[in-house]
């Protein structure tokens, strides 16, 4: 046993020193075949790897802006069109709310001086918006609740404001015309991050002001739009269910006067997304590993061909038809290995520049993805195996198959036994 075990150990040693020799002896067409499979396995994983990093990148965006809110749009009905301060304070108040952040938009011009500008968003806010985001403000102070209770005239302006207005000026008391009416400047604050998921869509406002304030200069006492922060460690579910019963009793139990939007249905659907675009692409990628296969195939076949002799005197020697299989196999599995390697390794790089271009966060990737560089625990991590090795052992297996389905035939003509090797 010990005999037999030794010598098959030498042979397949063997096997794979003479496999070797004859890519190295062929340099330029092993080259040429192992393109395909190079080619094939980078463009998956670099298709992979960008599609989820930056949607790995957005997701967290996302869930950094809406951790624990939930955003309510309301339509209204035909008895009420929205929602009163008052009808605010009752959501507010609930169990697991922790506070009420409404929104407000106004359309109308902003001027300073002879300056004016039409294309700049005005957003009402209240309090409690600055209360937890305590570190926006850079200059000035924020909008307090006497300035929402006393509908004052005041604002908090962005960088945008500065820019466009107070280039080398000081705006912190300054006077901002919105919509014909005089506001004074009391604050700076950086660009909005936490307004929930209505300021991922809708974006920063660039000035902010009490919100009733708002209401009054659009006349109105309805608010449409507003986000609610809820308590630490509340359950999301629960208080939508909570959210929900209190706004029916606001509106009567009329059906479709609301809606209610978590950041659990916005990452489902991006998931779901994403899922179904990183599965389409690296469908379309995977042709060209069809065609790398194709192409090792050929090339063995016309490796087979123009070593026939060789063939005919391992033959003459006493050779088995399976040991003749074995050392072609070998060689067939070596250019699948070398050709998942190498593609496995570029897809690595050109990932990592396509996300460093593309979104300048291939740092999510690495810490999401530690155990190497990113894109191989991704893809163990979805499908379960690293895909290039993956293609490698498949292409492998299937010459395997090839091989033996004809082991059993093989004639004793060496020409013909060359053929029927593939």
């Amino acid at each position: 046993m010990m005999k037999r075990l030794r010598s098959w150990s030498v042979m397949l040693r063997e096997s794979v020193v003479m496999a070797l020799d004859n890519i190295w002896g062929s340099k330029v067409r092993s080259f040429l075949t192992l393109l395909g499979i190079m080619i094939g396995v980078m463009a998956v994983i670099t298709l992979i790897t960008t599609v989820s990093g930056v949607s790995g990148t957005i997701a967290s965006s996302f869930m950094n802006m809406g951790v624990g809110t939930l955003t309510v749009t309301v339509s209204g009905s035909d008895l009420k069109t929205g929602m009163t301060p008052e009808n605010l304070a009752t959501i507010a108040a609930l169990e697991h709310v922790d506070g009420v952040v409404p929104s407000v938009s106004l359309n109308g011009r902003v001027s300073y001086g002879k300056e004016v500008n039409t294309g700049i968003s005005v957003s009402g806010r209240n309090a409690y918006y600055f209360q937890i985001n305590d570190e926006m403000i850079l200059q000035g102070r924020s909008l307090n609740f006497i300035d929402d209770d006393n509908h004052s005239y005041v604002c908090v302006i962005s960088q945008e404001i500065v820019d466009t207005f107070f280039l080398g000026v000081n705006p912190i008391g300054e006077t901002l015309l919105i919509s014909g009416l005089p506001f004074t400047i009391v604050g700076r604050y950086e660009e909005d991050s936490g307004g929930g998921i209505a300021s991922i869509f809708s974006g920063s406002p660039a000035v902010m002001i009490p919100y009733t304030t708002a209401l009054k200069v659009n006349n109105s006492n309805d608010v449409n739009s507003f986000t609610v922060y809820l308590v630490d460690g509340a359950d999301s579910a629960e208080a939508q269910q909570e959210i929900e019963a209190a706004m029916d009793g606001i509106f009567d139990y009329e059906e479709d006067c609301y809606t209610i939007a978590s950041m659990e249905t916005v990452e489902e659907t991006m998931n779901t997304m994403t899922s179904m675009m990183s599965t389409l692409l690296a469908g379309i990628a995977s042709i060209a590993l069809l065609v790398g296969g194709i192409g090792i195939m050929n090339m063995m076949l016309t490796t087979v061909t123009e070593r026939t002799t060789e063939i005919g005197l391992k033959k003459a020697l006493g050779a088995m038809p399976w040991q003749i299989q074995v050392q072609f196999l070998i060689e067939s599995f070596l250019l699948s290995i070398f050709g998942g390697v190498i593609g496995v390794v570029l897809g690595l790089l050109i990932g990592a520049v396509c996300m460093l271009v593309i979104s300048r966060n291939y740092h999510y990737m690495m810490n999401c993805y530690p155990d190497a560089g990113g894109v191989y625990a991704f893809t163990k991590e979805t499908f379960g195996y690293d895909y290039g090795f993956l293609t490698a052992w498949f292409l492998a297996l299937t010459y395997l198959a090839i091989f033996w389905a004809n082991a059993t035939s093989l004639p004793d003509s060496p020409h013909v036994a060359a053929w029927n090797l593939m």
